[in-house]
């Protein structure tokens, strides 16, 4: 598998029992300046749910369907949750592994979705190796794109019906953060529009469709993108909505309980049909797609410069909401 002798699945993490959400939530907010009140208020999301978040079953999953296809030792680690990063690439470098690819599962550019990952791979990365090579965005790889058009096609079908409106989501950011995402500013949002334009194509509509923001946080006084999920489907003009929840690549909190949960009840308050296409997940493309990029040329790395960490506290798109 070109110069990789092994996979590094590196991701989020998600609590998964009661007693970890509170120990969680500090992981993911340390040094932020998130008030106590905000953990608990977003540590109820997931006691709602048991205190489990879906992410590391799906991480599990990921990894079993990958393991197979890739043909090299496949690896698992977390930014915040067990198993953390570090211990697994210490566990790599007891194996003997050289080199590896790293597989972030997040599709975009933006400082949680690329910019932390390289700052993750600085931290957990040893003495004597392995090298990790974190590889390229995706979300106009081919194999992104059919799966999730395929999802969005079984939305339309439990919906039984052509003429719903697709409203594709993704999680808001500080408008200045969406400024300097990417070399040339707005990388973020515009590569968003761009994977959503591709699933449109796929599916052979023609049709409008809308980008829109969900799990918004920080001060009410700071402008994050806009229109939220939950505003636009008050005022959206359509028979019937597919929600695409296409900047996100599992179902984990955030997708269960800002649109399965909330945007699923205003829906049923307003009278308006509503299904949600699934997240890339497993599907046996995007499955494929992981070892295509392993295949691929090594990708040409970040500049520093770009994606900065945000310069204010909580200020950061991954001290949100729902935690993930």
């Amino acid at each position: 598998m070109g110069t990789y002798d092994a996979l590094l699945v590196l991701s989020f993490g998600g609590p998964e029992g009661p007693d970890d959400v509170l120990p969680f939530l500090e992981n993911v907010v340390r040094g932020r300046g998130v008030p106590r009140e905000r953990l608990l208020e977003v540590a109820e999301h997931y006691r709602s749910f048991g205190g489990v978040s879906p992410i590391n079953q799906q991480n599990r999953d990921l990894v079993a369907a990958l393991r197979p296809v890739v043909d090299v030792p496949v690896y698992w680690g977390n930014r915040n949750w067990h198993p953390l990063g570090e211990d697994t690439v210490r566990q790599m470098h007891a194996d003997g592994i050289r080199r590896a690819a790293v597989f972030a599962t997040s599709a975009f550019a933006g400082y949680s979705s690329c910019r932390q990952y390289y700052e993750d791979i600085a931290r957990i990365s040893v003495e004597g190796g392995p090298e990790l090579v974190k590889m390229r965005h995706f979300g106009d790889h081919p194999g992104f794109v059919a799966a999730m058009a395929d999802h969005v096609r079984q939305a339309l079908a439990r919906l039984g019906r052509d003429d719903a409106r697709l409203v594709f989501t993704a999680h808001s950011i500080p408008e200045s953060m969406a400024r300097t995402a990417g070399p040339s500013g707005g990388l973020y949002e515009a590569q968003l529009r761009r994977s959503a334009a591709l699933v449109n194509e796929a599916l052979g509509r023609t049709g409008p469709w809308d980008l829109v923001w969900q799990s918004r946080s920080g001060p009410p006084q700071v402008p994050w993108l806009e229109p939220d999920v939950l505003d636009h489907l008050r005022k959206v003009d359509a028979p019937a909505v597919v929600l695409v929840p296409i900047g996100f690549v599992s179902d984990h909190m955030e997708v269960v309980y800002d649109l399965d949960t909330e945007a699923r009840q205003l829906a049923q308050e307003l009278g308006l049909p509503l299904e949600r296409a699934a997240t890339a997940g497993t599907h046996p493309r995007f499955v494929q797609m992981v070892k295509e990029l392993m295949e691929e040329p090594e990708p040409v790395q970040c500049a520093l410069t770009c994606c900065p960490r945000p310069s204010r506290p909580g200020q950061v798109d991954s001290a949100r909401r729902s935690g993930e």
